[in-house]
């Protein structure tokens, strides 16, 4: 008997169960459908039976209908049968809001800070329900009235900026972070990004600016304050002023000039060669023997040819720069420590200075010496090879480039390395060859080097349809090897005259692209652009089109600042050329230029 009763009882209690269930559903089914007063009255009837379940469906309910009233009553009925859950008293204030009460609210609210107990995990739940309810204000109130309780402005710390993020409170969020980071260093990084994905201008690294100037007037040994305002200035590419601190800084510490050494790589990578070389000078001035002396005089050089080589530069600016080079190897001697500064020395006297019999000389001292970095050998042999090339001997040329292909299989030197021999197949017209070995690095893991061995492959097969003797590609071919070697009155004789010993040949706009390459190789933007136009607009379907309107929107970006005029030709890869492997660059430089600060769809 007692068993059937509790059979009895377990069907009936199950049975109300999944009324109860089929009634949810079914009033939610009519608040989807439009009908929230029948939904109301399920979940009034629901609330009856059982008011704790039933409570928030229920309040949510009123609400949606603006019944406010009766909102208020059921919560104040609940919260008396639960007067130490602070839950229902957020959830009443929120109904106060709702109701445009917010006095009310603004009066519960701060009763409970009043009453807030000195307790941390309390606080910290209690905010923690503020947040879940969509009441920032409070929650942070809650916190900072925490701390005074708890006599700590150390707390709440990383609570606080995660709120003061996500309401975007700038001014906040950047004191926060600077009473943070002096005791907890580590996340100085982790600053600097959320600061620079909330700061939306000068305006608000000014105001970080000033905030950190006051603390280093209170504060003048804490070091972090220092950085970060060094920070600050490379934001705004204030670059000196960067300089400027770190020198400060390692001056007073009197350290050993590593924080200069790291600011100046920065500075390089910036394109801040004039700042950059003034740091370095510092390092090499304290002597030879402190620890930066040797990287620094060599990183020195090397940017002075960077300074040298990027802008418009004299015949005596380059032997300047060849004369600290030989100082520097006859300083230090040419070794596996020096071999680079021979490679880079090789490099101008080819390419800057013509003086390509000096070139090989060095570069075959290079690859001899012992004990050189395996990485390195191989780009003074790639260079070799280019050298030989140039003075007319292609087969030495080849077997320096194929044994770096065989040295390093698979990797993006050997990829380099094989290019560089497919180009002098091409260079010495022998284009099928050239072609074969092209089409296999189309698939090379450098996006650079696939981008241009597929350019080479379909500037080959297209000349050589229209041409099968490919007597004007080999013109242009022997054009292009100037180009390389930055002979800019060869190569431009040589375009001029292709139109008029092979009249109907179909290198238009390669003849274009060629001489807009002459112009920015000599630094001459402004004679690229209608060149570059050219090709844009009558041959948008050809080969270099999608190759004319990103270089476009590069100058214009970075050479005649015109912001608007490179949004445009960025905007034109993006709708234009789809397939164009200049699509991820062009959409990341557009979203730049237009102001995003994360990764968003255009």
């Amino acid at each position: 008997m007692k068993r059937l009763c509790l059979f009895a009882f377990l069907v009936f209690t199950c049975a109300g169960v999944f009324a109860q269930v089929n009634e949810l559903q079914l009033a939610k089914q009519f608040a989807d459908g439009g009908e929230p007063q029948k939904a109301l009255d399920i979940y009034q009837k629901l609330y009856k039976q059982d008011n704790d379940a039933y409570y928030s469906v229920y309040l949510s309910s009123l609400l949606s209908l603006k019944r406010f009233d009766e909102a208020v009553n059921i919560t104040k009925r609940i919260m008396h049968r639960h007067p130490d859950d602070r839950e229902y008293v957020i959830r009443l204030g929120a109904i106060y809001i709702q109701q445009g009460a917010s006095e009310k609210a603004d009066a519960l609210y701060d009763d409970m800070i009043k009453n807030l107990p000195p307790d941390q995990s309390a606080i910290a739940m209690l905010a923690a329900q503020f947040y879940q309810n969509a009441n920032i204000d409070y929650a942070i109130k809650i916190f900072q009235q925490g701390r005074k309780l708890l006599h700590s402005d150390a707390l709440f710390s990383y609570e606080l900026i995660n709120l003061y993020r996500y309401k975007r409170d700038k001014p906040a969020l950047t004191e926060e972070y600077l009473n943070f980071l002096p005791a907890n260093p580590s996340f100085t990084s982790q600053a600097e990004n959320a600061l620079s994905s909330l700061y939306e201008g000068e305006a608000d690294y000014d105001m970080l600016k000033q905030a950190l100037l006051k603390r280093i007037q209170k504060d003048p040994q804490q070091t972090l304050y220092i950085e970060l305002l060094t920070w600050q200035y490379l934001q705004q590419k204030q670059f000196d002023q960067a300089l400027n601190q770190v020198l400060a800084m390692s001056r007073r510490q009197n350290d050993d000039g590593s924080s200069v050494f790291e600011l100046c790589r920065t500075l390089v990578a910036n394109e801040a060669y004039d700042a950059a070389i003034r740091g370095y000078e510092f390092l090499v001035s304290r002597g030879k023997d402190q620890q930066w002396y040797i990287p620094a005089k060599i990183e020195l050089i090397n940017t002075k040819n960077l300074l040298v080589t990027s802008g418009k530069y004299t015949k005596n600016d380059l032997l300047s720069l060849e004369k600290d080079y030989i100082d520097l190897l006859n300083e230090f001697g040419k070794n596996s420590n020096t071999a680079f500064a021979m490679q880079k020395l090789a490099g101008l006297q080819a390419f800057k200075l013509h003086k390509l019999d000096d070139a090989q000389k060095l570069l075959e001292e290079a690859t001899g010496i012992p004990n050189i970095k395996p990485s390195l050998l191989a780009a003074c042999k790639l260079d070799l090879g280019d050298i030989s090339l140039l003075n007319n001997h292609p087969w030495d040329a080849t077997l320096l480039y194929s044994q770096v292909e065989k040295d390093f299989p698979n990797s993006s030197i050997g990829q380099d390395a094989k290019y560089r021999n497919a180009k002098l197949s091409y260079y010495t017209g022998d284009f099928t060859w050239a072609k074969g070995q092209l089409d296999v690095l189309k698939a090379a893991t450098t996006q650079l080097i696939a981008n241009d061995a597929l350019n080479l492959s379909l500037l080959i097969s297209d000349n050589i349809t229209a041409d099968t003797s490919g007597s004007a590609l080999k013109m242009y071919a022997c054009a292009d090897l100037q180009i390389f070697a930055e002979q800019p009155d060869k190569a431009l004789r040589i375009l001029d005259s292709i139109d008029t010993k092979y009249s109907g040949n179909s290198l238009t706009d390669d003849i274009l692209m060629a001489k807009a390459r002459l112009m920015i190789q000599q630094k001459e933007y402004a004679g690229a652009v209608p060149l570059l136009k050219k090709i844009a607009e009558e041959h948008s379907f050809d080969l270099w089109a999608d190759d004319a309107v990103f270089m476009l929107g590069d100058i214009y970006e970075n050479h005649l600042p015109d912001k608007e005029q490179a949004k445009k030709y960025y905007q034109k890869i993006i709708t234009d050329y789809a397939g164009s492997l200049w699509i991820n660059e062009a959409r990341k430089r557009f979203r730049l230029l237009r102001g995003d600060k994360n990764e968003t769809s255009s």
